[in-house]
């Protein structure tokens, strides 16, 4: 059987991970791929309709570093879905298992974080975040779109204990951008979850780094842990 694999021939060679996609539509996953591949991914991508097909070729492709599994419609609620879910989290442990699926529905978001995966994303968002989200948690964070970080603020009554201490530092915004960059999230993805411009991020990350005299991003994840430890 054929590798089904994307991406140039020559590119592939050099990458000594993979990403697997999973998704029984094969033009779906088919785009989705060849997309990722076009935005410059940096690893080779490998895409199946399972990951018992996975297995039949995966002693002659690189070492597994992160699986996509596309939902689409199905409801992670679904015993099926959720019993896929927990399988591949567990068989697969520490190799981070993130959703890709047509809701953003908080409940399904939460059900999919119980289960074991690693990230949820909607399938309205771009390639480029769809990305990031895949970096995020191969870096070990969780991904989740920014519908649900509104929704379950609006859980937390009197808002966020931590951000209270930043609030007479920073304005309201660069606290979260901060809340955000002490977790190692790029641009793009605070940008999402903050529903902001990337070029409005990279501004309050500029006026940060002046109030810290931070000279780059990871000094001002230091400076702030230190002055304001995590609990």
């Amino acid at each position: 059987m054929a590798s089904k694999e994307s991406g140039g021939r020559d590119m592939a060679v050099r990458l000594d991970r993979s990403l697997v996609i999973i998704d029984p539509r094969a033009l779906d996953r088919e785009c989705l791929a060849q997309s990722m591949v076009s935005r410059g991914f940096k690893m080779k991508i490998l895409h199946f309709s399972s990951m018992e097909e996975w297995k039949l070729e995966k002693d002659f492709n690189p070492p597994l570093s992160a699986i996509l599994l596309n939902i689409g419609g199905r409801k992670v609620s679904d015993a099926a879905t959720e019993s896929e879910i927990r399988k591949l989290s567990s068989e697969f442990a520490p190799v981070p298992v993130i959703l890709l699926a047509d809701s953003d529905d908080l409940a399904q978001i939460l059900s999919a974080l119980d289960c074991g995966a690693r990230g949820y994303i909607p399938s309205s968002v771009g390639v480029e975040v769809c990305i990031e989200a895949i970096g995020l948690a191969m870096a070990g964070g969780t991904f989740v779109p920014a519908s649900s970080v509104f929704a379950m603020r609006k859980l937390i009554p009197n808002g966020n204990e931590t951000a209270r201490p930043l609030s007479g530092m920073f304005t309201l915004r660069q606290t979260e951008v901060v809340e955000a960059l002490r977790r190692g999230k790029a641009n793009k993805i605070i940008a999402y979850e903050l529903n902001l411009r990337e070029s409005t991020v990279k501004v309050h990350i500029r006026n940060i780094m002046k109030k810290l005299k931070a000279t780059n991003r990871t000094e001002v994840a230091f400076k702030i842990n230190d002055l304001f430890p995590m609990n």
